[in-house]
């Protein structure tokens, strides 16, 4: 697998710019639209199951889960940045991530964060 299937982040095409940060240099937040997120819940087949139980024995990265879950949180900021699109966001500051187990059948991710309109600064 080469290293873009381990990666993940905003295109440099995209229209809403999703950050980490508290304000973005060069800008002003012009109004606040208040908080969105993307929500995903995946399920492991038990293929990777029993692939992952055997890794383990031996140790070293589980590649299967890895991509799995790197997906997954593709999928889930994709969401966030739809939902802030759609309430007229052109930014979304304050970008995490929180990932749980879902009641022991799957793993729980949502991207979330604050979602304004931005203006630059004169």
């Amino acid at each position: 697998m080469g290293i873009e299937e381990y990666g993940g982040g905003q295109h440099e095409s995209s229209d809403v710019l999703v950050v980490t940060t508290n304000d973005v240099p060069g800008f002003y937040v012009q109004k606040v639209i208040g908080e969105v997120f993307g929500l995903t819940v995946r399920s492991r087949h038990l293929g990777s199951q029993i692939g992952a139980g055997l890794k383990s024995l031996v140790g070293g990265e589980l590649r299967g889960l890895t991509k799995t879950l790197v997906q997954t949180r593709n999928q889930a900021m994709e969401r966030l940045v739809d939902q802030a699109r759609s309430r007229g966001a052109n930014a979304v500051l304050m970008f995490r991530f929180d990932v749980t187990e879902a009641a022991d059948v799957g793993t729980e991710v949502c991207a979330y964060g604050t979602a304004v309109v931005l203006a630059p600064r004169s």
